[in-house]
């Protein structure tokens, strides 16, 4: 069912959006893995990526980020105690070695447990050039 979305979850939702963005660039693994659910996934064009695998690259150093900026306000729905956070996403990524600039619409799906929001789901998909 859908409920109009309490402005207070929205509010902590957007916030936690921009938290998320700058624990990327800190490239702190665990500074990221605390927005994160055990079960969260990354769906992109290579795949399925557990969140084993893309905090371990953090970990190693083979991926870090130098910019992650919203190019929107995220647009916030929510259900009950599930949320779909929806924006627009600059990046500069490093990946074993090589300089990655991305434009992107991020899809990240979270879910409430005992009182906090982790995300469970994050999909990147490329923005169309212009």
């Amino acid at each position: 069912m859908n409920r109009k979305p309490d402005s207070e979850d929205t509010v902590q939702l957007a916030r936690l959006a921009r938290g998320w963005a700058e624990a990327i660039v800190s490239n702190d693994p665990a500074r990221i893995a605390a927005f994160m659910a055990d079960e969260w996934v990354i769906v992109s064009d290579s795949g399925i990526d557990p969140r084993e695998k893309f905090l371990s690259l953090v970990e190693s150093g083979a991926l870090s980020h130098s910019a992650m900026d919203l190019r929107t306000e995220p647009r916030v729905r929510v259900y009950g105690d599930t949320a779909v956070v929806t924006g627009r996403v600059t990046n500069t990524a490093h990946y074993q070695g090589e300089r990655h600039d991305a434009d992107e619409w991020t899809t990240d799906v979270f879910v409430r447990r005992q009182g906090r929001w982790l995300c469970v789901l994050s999909h990147i998909t490329p923005a169309a050039p212009g």
